[in-house]
């Protein structure tokens, strides 16, 4: 059977409860296709992982949290409560765009039922409109059997948190090489009094990269962090591009912002 649901103060982002996944409870859930995504409307940061930062660099800004335990975001917009690629209704306004896994795996993650468990169990938010007692949709068991829909999904999920692994240990490198440092970002619009400056994130310190030598050299070399790092730096223009669109769709900023 499955466990009760674990509350929203113990979960990540989207997920508003978190329940296991049960050949026994879900027996006649299904899955059904969703065009949209009405949790993304609000969302400028998207939490990604270093796997993507090839895919991810050509259409968003890709910068780092604040703080000792930074991790990599993805800015869907520079702004609070803002998202340039997503409309009132929560489709994409482009289709050539690419959306982070973490959006994709939601309304599915691995997660401990226990605090003291040792494996990851798939779980779903069962606040979801996604899955349910449908009459249309995929069925995610037959016979008491998982179906090949949700061994896909297993499997995504595994790659997801094997992908987290990478990007843990990532940004352990980083601090320990000391290469992050405070970030700001000053544009100044064609009319306007004064720059709008955002804050409150960091970067890649270029300086300092640029400066290493020897053995730290060979090694971000021969791991692979140097092109995870320039697909970093080479995004960060494209915050006036974000910005660009903020201001097409009327939702200019106030100036002197964190991210």
């Amino acid at each position: 059977m499955a466990s009760a649901p674990q509350q929203q103060s113990q979960l990540p982002l989207f997920y508003n409860a978190l329940e296991p996944l049960s050949s026994e409870a879900h027996a006649n859930y299904r899955a059904r296709a969703m065009d949209s995504a009405p949790f993304l409307i609000n969302q400028h940061t998207i939490p990604i992982t270093v796997d993507e930062f090839t895919l991810a660099q050509r259409f968003m800004p890709i910068v780092f949290t604040a703080g000792d335990d930074a991790i990599p975001i993805a800015l869907m917009g520079l702004n609070e409560g803002v998202n340039v690629f997503i409309g009132e209704d929560g489709k994409l306004l482009e289709n050539n765009f690419y959306v982070p896994a973490y959006v994709r795996r939601y309304p599915y993650m691995l997660a401990r039922l226990r605090p003291d468990a040792q494996e990851l169990s798939l779980c779903f938010d069962p606040t979801s409109d996604a899955l349910g007692n449908f009459d249309e949709g995929e069925p995610l068991f037959a016979d008491g059997q998982p179906t090949e829909l949700v061994k896909n999904v297993l499997a995504f999920n595994e790659s997801f948190e094997q992908a987290g692994a990478r990007t843990n240990q990532f940004m352990g490198e980083l601090r320990e090489m000391g290469l992050l440092m405070e970030g700001e970002v000053s544009i100044q619009p064609e009319g306007a009094e004064q720059p709008f400056v955002y804050r409150g994130f960091q970067m890649v310190n270029e300086e300092k990269l640029a400066d290493l030598r020897g053995d730290q050299l060979r090694k971000i070399h021969k791991n692979g962090m140097l092109p995870l790092l320039y697909a970093h730096l080479f995004s960060l223009p494209l915050m006036r591009d974000i910005f660009a669109r903020q201001v097409q769709l009327g939702k200019m900023p106030v100036p002197e912002l964190t991210l």
